[in-house]
């Protein structure tokens, strides 16, 4: 086993994990739960989406959002920009509100792209030209995803090689990182070892990371195979927020509280204070009117409790 020294874990939960709620979530709080999310240790942090709002409503604020962070140095924010529109809305306003880091999203079904972003994969990739370029020219990291990399509700089981020609594809167009995602949760072992090892044929393991949704509760069974190749960048949702919304039943993505309880028990550095990530999650599960969907917070909250 190569196991990682140190994991970096980049939480989606106020971008992705809210991204799909249908209560409306106010500026303020979304954040105030970047600003926990912060101050617990987290160095990575999606932030919001600049879409149409009549796509995602949810994301409307985006803007106000950016504007209100209190920024801390070494913490690098993202936002999903889809296209060039969404990238010129984030570099609209002062260049000291702009992203660190842009995310672009394609997938390796061909069904799932057309039933997401209505276009072929070959077309997204084109759409995501424009933007990467741009982006990087103003010194924007670009950061991709991959979806539906072993499993598609429409299609079935993927193979690796379509994983690997999307990454190819991602890599000749600037993107710089790549996200290999197991939207619906349908993944195991040894089929998101081998779509790593196809994404690991057009980038280093510093260039590739995991995002992993729990639906078959094999997301941290998922991170440790991961983890075995040497892998050390990760998605995670605070609270397990998220889902997916094309892909019917799908649970949210991996909790970070339950990776990071994972992590310290393999003595593998974060740099995340559990307790305060903990309280994050509490934060905006309580707005959202439920329990924290993290066994390792719910645990460690009954455990305060008694």
């Amino acid at each position: 086993m190569n196991l990682p020294s140190k994991v970096k874990l980049v939480d989606v939960g106020p971008r992705d994990g809210l991204q799909n709620e249908k209560t409306p979530v106010p500026a303020a709080v979304k954040i105030e739960l970047v600003h926990r999310l912060q101050d617990a240790g987290l160095s990575e942090i999606e932030v919001a989406s600049f879409v149409s709002p009549k796509w995602v409503p949810q994301m409307a604020d985006n803007a106000e959002v950016m504007a209100g962070i209190r920024r801390l140095p070494g913490v690098r924010y993202s936002v999903l920009t889809p296209n060039l529109q969404g990238l010129e809305a984030a570099l609209k306003p002062a260049r000291a509100l702009w992203p660190d880091e842009i995310v672009v999203f394609g997938a390796a079904s061909e069904a799932f792209s057309q039933r997401n972003i209505n276009c072929s994969i070959a077309e997204s990739i084109e759409r995501f030209r424009p933007v990467a370029a741009s982006a990087r020219a103003n010194n924007i990291y670009v950061r991709g995803a991959i979806s539906c990399t072993v499993g598609c509700p429409y299609e079935g089981e993927i193979a690796p090689e379509r994983v690997a020609m999307v990454a190819g594809l991602m890599k000749d167009i600037g993107v710089q990182h790549i996200g290999v995602a197991d939207t619906i949760g349908v993944g195991t072992p040894r089929k998101v070892q081998r779509a790593l090892e196809a994404a690991l044929r057009h980038y280093d393991l510093d260039g590739v990371s995991g995002h992993f949704h729990d639906t078959y509760g094999m997301a941290l069974a998922n991170t440790l195979a991961a983890l075995q190749m040497g892998v050390w960048q990760f998605d995670a949702s605070v609270a397990g927020l998220g889902g997916c919304p094309y892909a019917k039943g799908a649970t949210g993505n991996v909790a970070t509280e339950d990776m990071v309880y994972l992590l310290n028990g393999m003595d593998i550095d974060t740099g995340i204070d559990l307790d305060k990530l903990v309280d994050a999650g509490q934060f905006i599960s309580n707005f959202l009117g439920r329990p924290p969907g993290s066994r390792a917070a719910t645990a460690l909250l009954n455990k305060r409790i008694n």
